[in-house]
């Protein structure tokens, strides 16, 4: 984060917007968010002296977290039942219902002539698999005149969505407010914001998994680009939040600093012999990990440091400076997600279940390329019960990021 970007979070704004959500992206895994989300409302719910039925004025999502952040602003008027109603989508949600891989009958009886099959798709439409499925599932879950309510009402003051440029390699923040007005955009070296109205093809942008899902066009500066998961090269993921004026940021992450999945035990190897040769799939799962995390981590450790400064510089120096402090509260999953998606692999489709065990994905270290795709209710089911758990788990935190006593 930069420190322009913290000067400008500062500007003294009328009608400031307090709490902003920011989701990160992790494909399947995003259902964790949605159960800490239904454990924050449960929570909020025995507080009824909040000012506000829905508690985030800015919502900020990238890749499937863009999709949660989507769903969300259209049933913000709706208070805490948006977070219950976002559970109960996830709950219902099916892989066939996001993708398909299109595998002729003949390649299905070898897991050779599967990967041929896989490459010759990848090479032919730039993915291998098939994501139209989630246009008509995004189309039936997410209404867009909900998501204008939700502004118009001021019940949410921004929506923002993130998407990477394939043809530029800017990383776009598009922005959706009551009023777009692009004099508000800002830019950055390698990152940009537009405002405009957020439709499904934004949300496809933002969610397309690279290599997996194919690239979405969108307009931007008058011309056509091409777009893949907002994820890859977001090296700020915060910004869009503190630039929309947030002051208190809550951001749920489903990555994890230690991955329990690149243990020696998960590829097979006794703890005294190390880790074993990584598969193709354990390599792609570590990848996506990295792309997922690494910069979330580092953007949250920068803003608290910079917010634990201020807050010891003497009154009257920091009421002279040009800007102000942040709280930022980051929660991630408290369990291994990688362990969950190996334990559930089997409800995959057939399809892709062979052709991810081509790549040795959906085993040890391999598991965690299975757990973007894994959009089966016994994995959906566990990831938000497990974050429904790290919610309770942090409701001192939580409560107070939301000025409410803990005791009460």
């Amino acid at each position: 984060m930069s420190l322009d970007t913290i000067i400008h979070s500062g500007l003294v704004l009328p009608e400031r917007p307090a709490h902003a959500l920011v989701l990160m992206g992790g494909g399947a895994r995003t259902a964790y968010q949605a159960g800490v989300l239904k454990g924050l409302a449960s929570l909020l719910g025995l507080h009824p002296g909040l000012t506000q039925p829905f508690p985030f004025q800015v919502l900020v999502g990238t890749s499937a977290g863009a999709l949660n952040a989507a769903y969300l602003a259209s049933c913000a008027t709706q208070g805490l039942a948006a977070f219950d109603q976002l559970a109960g989508f996830w709950g219902r949600l099916r892989s066939e219902q996001v993708y398909r891989l299109r595998v002729p009958a003949w390649a299905r009886a070898s897991r050779w002539l599967m990967a041929l099959a896989l490459s010759r798709q990848a090479r032919e439409h730039g993915s291998v698999l098939d994501n139209m499925p989630l246009v008509d599932t995004l189309h039936h879950a997410i209404s867009l005149a909900g998501i204008d309510d939700s502004l118009k009402t001021k019940t949410l003051h921004a929506l923002a969505v993130t998407a990477s440029s394939y043809t530029s390699g800017v990383h776009w923040t598009f922005c959706h407010t009551a009023h777009d007005d692009n004099s508000r955009a800002w830019s950055r070296p390698g990152r940009r914001s537009e405002f405009q109205p957020i439709t499904i093809e934004h949300l496809m942008a933002s969610s397309a998994l690279p290599f997996l899902f194919p690239s979405t066009p969108l307009w931007v500066d008058r011309r056509r680009e091409y777009f893949g998961d907002g994820s890859m090269r977001q090296i700020s993921p915060l910004s869009p939040a503190l630039h929309l004026g947030a002051r208190k940021v809550l951001v749920i992450g489903v990555g994890q600093p230690q991955r329990s999945g690149l243990t020696a035990a998960a590829f097979g190897a006794r703890p005294e012999q190390g880790a074993g040769v990584p598969t193709l799939g354990g390599i792609a799962g570590h990848a996506m990990a990295s792309v997922f995390h690494d910069t979330l981590q580092a953007d949250v450790e920068q803003a608290q440091r910079v917010t634990q400064t201020l807050r010891q510089l003497p009154r009257e120096v920091a009421g002279v400076l040009p800007y102000r402090s942040v709280d930022v509260l980051a929660l991630q999953p408290s369990q291994s997600l990688d362990a969950l998606a190996q334990s559930h692999a089997g409800e995959l489709p057939l399809s892709t279940r062979r052709a991810l065990a081509g790549l040795g994905a959906l085993k040890g270290g391999g598991a965690a390329l299975a757990s973007y795709l894994l959009f089966e209710p016994g994995f959906v089911q566990e990831l938000m019960r497990l974050g429904e758990q790290d919610a309770f788990a942090h409701k001192a935190d939580l409560l107070a990021f939301f000025g409410q006593p803990a005791a009460a």
